[in-house]
C-alpha cells in the first residue's frame, strides 16, 4: 500500500504532458513576437537611413546654392548619395551589380539607385514581378518655375529620395512614394 504523501512527489504523465504543451505555445508566442520585433527594428533602421541620406543630400543642394553651383545639382541624381554623409552607415557595402548580404545597404551605379537588401522582410509587401527583396531608391531633384528679373525660370529648388517601386510593411504604416 503507498502512503498518503507518497502522490504529491511527482507529476504524472498527464500533468508533464500539459506542462510541456503551455511552454511549448508560450515559447510560440514570444518567438513571433522577437520576430515581429526584429522585423520592426530593421524598418525603422531603414527609414532612418534613408532620412539620413535625404538630410545629407538637402545639405548638399544647399552649400551648391549658397555657392552659386546650382548647375551643378543634377549630379545629385546620378552619384552615390552616401557620399554626403560625415559618416556611412555601418551595414553600407558600396558600390556593387549584386546584393550583398541582407540587412545591407549598397549602390547600384548603372541605374544609379541606392539598394537595401531586406533581411527580414516576412512583413513587408512588394509588388508582384518586382524581384529580389531588394528597396531600391533614388534621389530626385524638385524644380518650381520661379520668377527673377521679369522672366520666369525652372529652377532646382530641393531634392529628396523616392522609392524606385513602391513598398509596404504590413501591420505598420504604409510608406508613401512621395516626398
Amino acid at each position: 500500500m503507498i502512503a498518503a504523501g507518497a502522490r504529491g512527489r511527482g507529476f504524472s504523465l498527464f500533468e508533464l504532458a500539459v506542462a510541456i504543451a503551455i511552454i511549448a505555445a508560450a515559447a510560440t508566442v514570444l518567438l513571433e513576437r522577437l520576430r515581429f520585433y526584429q522585423e520592426y527594428a530593421e524598418r525603422v533602421a531603414m527609414d532612418a537611413t534613408v532620412r539620413l541620406v535625404k538630410t545629407g543630400l538637402q545639405i548638399r543642394l544647399a552649400e551648391l546654392i549658397v555657392t552659386n553651383r546650382q548647375a551643378e545639382a543634377v549630379e545629385l541624381e546620378s552619384e552615390d548619395p552616401t557620399r554626403w554623409l560625415d559618416t556611412r552607415p555601418a551595414n553600407y557595402a558600396g558600390e556593387y551589380r549584386r546584393p550583398p548580404r541582407p540587412g545591407a545597404w549598397y549602390f547600384d551605379a548603372p541605374r544609379r539607385q541606392l539598394v537595401y537588401a531586406v533581411s527580414s522582410g516576412d512583413r513587408l509587401e512588394l509588388p508582384d514581378g518586382a524581384g529580389p527583396r531588394e528597396l531600391r531608391f533614388q534621389a530626385r531633384l524638385l524644380r518650381d518655375a520661379v520668377r527673377t528679373g521679369g522672366t520666369t525660370v525652372l529652377s532646382v529648388t530641393g531634392v529628396t529620395v523616392v522609392p524606385v517601386t513602391p513598398y509596404r510593411w504590413s501591420q505598420y504604416a504604409p510608406v508613401t512614394t512621395s516626398a
